[in-house]
């Protein structure tokens, strides 16, 4: 009788472990899956990252934009620890300025700038092509990026709180004031 008991409460836990491991995620902007930059391993960016303030920007490793690679690891070195994270994607639709392949983008932004932040598969960020992340992205801030370093802020709460043209630096006092009142919550 014990035993039956015991295994009837091990199964229940089971199965509530299993319903809820595989939930999917309701957020919209934050409900996809990417493979990790020249991996194969996926991550499923609301389960990451839902609760942490996060900067997403599409980059580029031969852009006049690209030295704002330094920026944004400073970024994620500084406030990393009080929940923000950047999240790099890296995108060829702009004059083919990310014409390398995934390893090639990987090296370059470890070797160069030394990136430790999340970089994730190069995809396709232009209106009629875009990844469906980023039209989840330009339906909530109304812009497709124009250009490389497009920058989106979303709040712990997985909603977008606000978008930077590719020009705005990585510390420009908006985006820094807005990360910062972010973390405060």
């Amino acid at each position: 009788m014990i035993k039956t008991k015991s295994f009837h409460i091990t199964l229940i836990l089971s199965m509530l472990w299993l319903s809820a491991s595989t939930l999917a995620c309701d957020n919209e902007l934050l409900d996809h899956r990417f493979k990790k930059l020249a991996e194969d391993d996926e991550i499923n960016l609301c389960d990451a990252y839902l609760g942490r303030v996060v900067l997403v920007v599409n980059t580029a490793s031969k852009c006049g934009n690209t030295p704002q690679y330094e920026g944004l690891e400073r970024l994620y070195d500084e406030y990393g620890h009080q929940g923000l994270v950047v999240l790099g994607f890296p995108s060829n639709d702009f004059f083919g300025q990310e014409p390398g392949t995934e390893s090639e983008i990987q090296a370059f932004c470890r070797l160069t700038y030394g990136i430790k932040f999340p970089m994730f598969e190069k995809i396709t960020v232009k209106k009629n092509n875009a990844h469906p992340f980023y039209h989840a992205l330009a339906r909530a801030a109304g812009t497709y990026p124009t250009w490389n370093f497009h920058k989106y802020l979303i709040g712990r709460d997985g909603n977008l709180i606000d978008t930077y043209s590719p020009g705005t630096q990585p510390y420009d006092n908006g985006l820094v004031e807005q990360i910062i009142a972010e973390l405060a919550r």
